[in-house]
């Protein structure tokens, strides 16, 4: 029977929630930057604390008890209140001279930030900065476990709990082999990738579900290719190599066409193309900060790359239907 005068403290609910996450102690403990014993003692003594027997492992693998997961939830839902009880008593100094967990997706990550990191470290000098590059359906459980401030991605996230600020909008380059027919073309026309094998990314990328999108707005069935890449660069090198097309933002065209061996085409007005924003939890009490950090990546950004800045970050972020009718 638990003791109902047990409060249970901050590090033994940071230890559960990582091992949970992790399913390995060693992993979740370098995820939280202690020594495994320290991890293991921090569990017990919740689970002693609680009269709870929260996790189950073996030489082979770690699980949850029934309770476990039942209690995991709540868990992050009380350090989630932590972290923005010590973010609001931040709020008073400089929230950037601290240390700042962004996330970026695959299809962002690797052509911008070169700049946003080398920008951030000049208007920034004080913060530590934390990446991490992920796919958006796992940065979004992250930004809701707490272990990521911020993410940049594509927009909308239609998720509940989270706010959004449009930070630019980049167009679709068709990526073709070189000497392609096409190649060159300035006109071209969405229902054109009805006749070519368009090259996908695998599932859980928002580029694959994004083009897929551009087809069906198009009202034509693509002919998918039977070869499906995990990153970009593996889609590109498969069309360089002949085996189809792909489409690619506009920011990854300098990088992926650096080799020679790939060719592109744009497309006619109206435009195909996505909007990129960063993603926050709605009940941040940094709201300010994030708008002024929105601003200065889309200046970065748009220094180097042929993007349209979104003038919506100098409005207030879009908050998910649920939160806003909860919020009236």
């Amino acid at each position: 029977m638990s003791d109902r005068s047990y409060q249970p403290t901050v590090v033994g609910l940071r230890a559960f929630v990582a091992i949970a996450r992790k399913r390995h102690f060693g992993s979740a403990a370098a995820e939280l930057g202690v020594s495994q014993p320290s991890l293991s003692q921090a569990l017990s003594m919740l689970e002693e604390g609680l009269s709870v027997k929260l996790v189950e492992r073996n030489t082979r693998k770690v699980l949850l008890t029934p309770e476990g997961e039942a209690l995991l939830e709540k868990a992050i839902a009380a350090l989630n209140s932590v972290d923005e009880f010590t973010s609001a008593a931040s709020g008073v100094r400089d929230p950037f001279a601290q240390t700042l967990r962004l996330g970026l997706i695959p299809t962002v990550a690797p052509y911008v930030l070169p700049m946003v990191l080398s920008g951030l470290s000049r208007e920034f000098p004080e913060m530590s900065l934390r990446v991490t590059e992920d796919q958006t359906n796992r940065l979004l459980r992250s930004l809701a476990e707490g272990t990521l401030d911020v993410a940049v991605m594509a927009l909308p996230v239609q998720t509940q709990g989270m706010a959004e600020i449009p930070m630019y909008r980049e167009d679709f380059v068709l990526a073709l082999p070189s000497g392609h027919p096409l190649a060159g073309s300035t006109n071209i026309e969405p229902a054109d990738l009805a006749d070519m094998p368009l090259l996908l990314l695998d599932e859980g990328h928002c580029l694959r579900d994004q083009a897929l999108e551009v087809c069906q707005l198009a009202g034509v069935r693509p002919d998918l290719g039977h070869t499906r890449a995990a990153s970009l660069a593996t889609a590109v090198q498969c069309v360089e190599g002949g085996l189809g097309v792909t489409l690619i933002p506009g920011t990854a065209v300098t990088a992926e066409t650096a080799s020679g061996g790939l060719a592109t085409a744009t497309f006619a007005e109206p435009v195909p193309g996505r909007r990129i924003g960063l993603v926050y939890r709605a009940i941040s009490a940094r709201e300010d900060a994030y708008r002024r950090l929105a601003e200065l990546l889309t200046q970065l950004v748009s220094a180097v790359h042929p993007v349209t800045a979104d003038i919506a970050y100098r409005q207030r972020p879009r908050i998910s239907s649920a939160r806003a009718d909860s919020a009236r």
